[in-house]
């Protein structure tokens, strides 16, 4: 089988790359500005604000599959639209698609999340993210789509990133301790992720690991691993700053991870193992 892996050299990316080429599957993988490193890889620039170039690059490659781990951000043509023009080549082109969505979707009215709940995002990212799910679900209905929370890994993650640079003083900021979400390792949901694709799965699925907890305490277990300070960790609430989003997002993974032989851990313990 031949997997298409879109954003392929981001932190999610990668790993789903380095997965799913060690299986056997033949591996195609996309980048936005410099390709990965991973050995018999092929890799395709591309920019998901170009229908003609994303369709390019699925009709050369032909894939049976087609993972989308791509993050734009805020930025509505990368986040909402491309998504969407995704899911239409892989429809004309025959393809399954795998979307990778985010607990961003939510608003935190009702803390605990399972995949029956709507969306209702409060930031720009969210909304972004809550369009393509709508338009995917619309476009391709047998598709996956994928929530998931914080991703925790090595330097790449952005939360592990932010962890060093407050410890060794090198960046401005706080860990909030009244921010509650329910982080992944990368290797757990890349396989969780891989897992799905490989089935028979479509619908909305939840891919969050097993523990809620705050950033701060997030931090402190990072810390630890990490060999770092964690006294030198500042502390601060999100309900006194002027950052929006959601404090409390519980996304409740247990229907999905039913369906999986991939053990979707918590932090405390895939941290406390040096993960």
């Amino acid at each position: 089988m031949t997997i298409l892996i879109i954003g392929g050299s981001g932190l999610l990316g990668t790993e789903l790359v380095h997965q799913a080429a060690a299986t056997g599957h033949t591996t195609a993988a996309t980048f936005a500005t410099r390709p990965g490193s991973i050995a018999q890889v092929t890799w395709h620039a591309l920019d998901l604000r170009h229908p003609e170039q994303l369709e390019a690059v699925v009709a050369e490659v032909a894939p049976r599959l087609i993972v989308n781990a791509t993050s734009g951000g805020s930025d509505w043509a990368v986040t909402a639209e491309g998504p969407i023009r995704l899911a239409m080549a892989a429809v004309k082109y025959g393809c399954r698609l795998v979307h990778v969505s985010s607990d961003a979707v939510f608003s935190g009215t009702r803390v605990h999340y399972d995949e029956s709940c709507l969306p209702d995002p409060v930031t720009p990212y969210g909304a972004a993210k809550a369009a393509a799910e709508t338009g995917i679900r619309l476009v391709a209905p047998d598709a996956v789509i994928a929530r998931t929370s914080l991703i925790i890994g090595d330097l790449q993650s952005p939360h592990v990133r932010l962890v060093h640079d407050l410890s060794a003083g090198t960046r401005n900021g706080v860990l909030f301790t009244d921010d509650i979400r329910c982080p992944v390792h990368v290797a757990d949901l890349a396989a969780a992720l891989l897992e799905l694709a490989l089935g028979e799965a479509n619908g909305v699925h939840h891919l969050a690991g097993a523990d809620a907890m705050s950033r701060h305490e997030l931090g402190i277990l990072i810390a630890k691993r990490d060999g770092l300070d964690a006294s030198r960790l500042p502390v601060g609430l999100r309900a006194d700053s002027a950052l929006p989003g959601a404090l409390d997002v519980r996304l409740n993974s247990h229907a999905t991870q039913h369906k999986l032989h991939t053990t979707l851990r918590g932090a405390r313990q895939f941290l406390s193992l040096g993960a």
